[in-house]
């Protein structure tokens, strides 16, 4: 017997059938290009935004898509009580329970559909133990990894992931207006982190990136934001740097500002802000359809030539999820990166992160841009400033 289903209309956000049809077919097109006559596609609370291009589906726990070439697909769900919510949110009508442990339910599905001989393509990072298990209940079966082509894929946006993307942004800045108007020298870091949340919470914004630290101007221990907010309180003379991201059902935002609590930036603070400006303004100018990654490394040169390094990524490709390309500067990446052309309506971050040689000092300045036909548009309207707070 299942669960009653609330039937309320706009429960959750989705986009247009026609939107997820047109996955659906460019899925199946990199399955058939590797032979394979159905896609499995996996995700949990770390790795939700597989899922959730297929399915419209947030997973808390394990969640498999089974989706045969040229049909329609189905869900398994983890666990038993998460069940009747994903039926109110997917736009998958074949929506089952997983059973006990997903593998054993997802693997004789595969069979009952005539696969136990053929290849599958695989997305997303299926755990060992369930990889295994699959190839021991289908040992004839191949499994091919498409996770890269698939994310490939997903970077260049359509209109209506546009439109979603521009609603983070907005719920995103609502956070960075809240620090500017509320936060203040004497407040923890909890407190901080509460008024950055609380701000998109209330309008539907699903919290993602807090990150969040603080450290005095005058003698300074921190270089990037914190994954996890510190029990410290923000004393006048500290900066606060930041990464926030708020999410619109699956799609986040991304902006990254200083900020100066209770006293002005000092001298070199501000002369590494500018300097971080300048960096971004610098890559912003060099991207359009057409640029390479290449040409965004050129124009990072500009920060070793100022003094500085990098510790976080300098780049990378975004909306609904963390996508390529991912960047360093020439001189901080840990292997060469892959070339790599962008093209109109893909989503990006700029995000420099720049710190002292000595990894003392650091600030970054950051937002979510689209690629146009002649550049780049931020989504975020919040200023590009150094905050500063009493």
């Amino acid at each position: 017997m299942e669960a009653a289903l609330r039937t309320e209309p706009n429960l959750y956000p989705r986009f247009t059938d026609a939107e997820y049809q047109r996955r659906y077919r460019a899925i199946d097109q990199i399955a058939t290009g590797v032979g394979a006559e159905a896609t499995i596609v996996y995700g949990d609370l770390g790795n939700q935004a597989d899922v959730h291009y297929v399915s419209n589906c947030l997973p808390r726990r394990d969640y498999y898509v089974v989706m045969p070439v040229n049909k329609q697909p189905t869900m398994f769900v983890q666990i038993f009580n998460h069940w009747p919510n994903s039926r109110e949110m997917a736009v998958i009508r074949d929506n089952r329970f997983g059973g006990s442990w997903s593998p054993d339910t997802v693997g004789p599905f595969l069979k009952e559909i005539g696969l136990e001989r053929k290849t599958i393509a695989v997305i997303g990072a299926v755990p060992y133990q369930h990889m295994n298990r699959l190839k021991t209940l289908l040992p004839q079966a191949n499994f091919v990894d498409v996770t890269r082509a698939f994310r490939t894929l997903r970077n260049v946006k359509s209109d209506e992931e546009i439109a979603w993307l521009r609603k983070a942004a907005e719920l995103t800045d609502l956070s960075m207006a809240a620090l500017e108007a509320e936060a203040r020298s004497g407040m923890t870091e909890f407190e901080w982190v509460a008024i950055a949340e609380s701000a998109y919470v209330k309008q539907g914004g699903i919290t993602q990136i807090h990150f969040l630290g603080s450290t005095s101007m005058g003698e300074p221990r921190l270089c990037v934001p914190t994954q996890w907010e510190a029990n410290r309180l923000v004393a006048r003379g500290d900066v606060v740097i930041t990464e926030i991201s708020a999410i619109y059902w699956g799609y986040s935002g991304q902006i990254h500002r200083p900020i100066a609590a209770g006293a002005p930036p000092t001298p070199a603070y501000r002369r590494m802000y500018d300097v971080a400006v300048e960096a971004y303004e610098r890559i912003a100018a060099v991207v359009k359809p057409g640029a390479t990654a290449e040409d965004v490394l050129d124009a990072a040169e500009f920060i070793h030539r100022s003094g500085y390094t990098i510790y976080d990524d300098l780049f990378h490709g975004y909306g609904g999820g963390y996508l390529d390309p991912v960047l360093r500067t020439r001189k901080t990446r840990n292997e060469p990166d892959r070339p790599f052309t962008f093209a109109k309506n893909m989503v990006v971050v700029i995000q420099p992160n720049l710190i002292t040689e000595d990894e003392q000092m650091g600030l970054q300045v950051g937002s979510m841009l689209r690629v146009t036909d002649t550049g780049l548009e931020s989504f975020h309207t919040y200023p590009m400033k150094f905050i500063q707070v009493s």
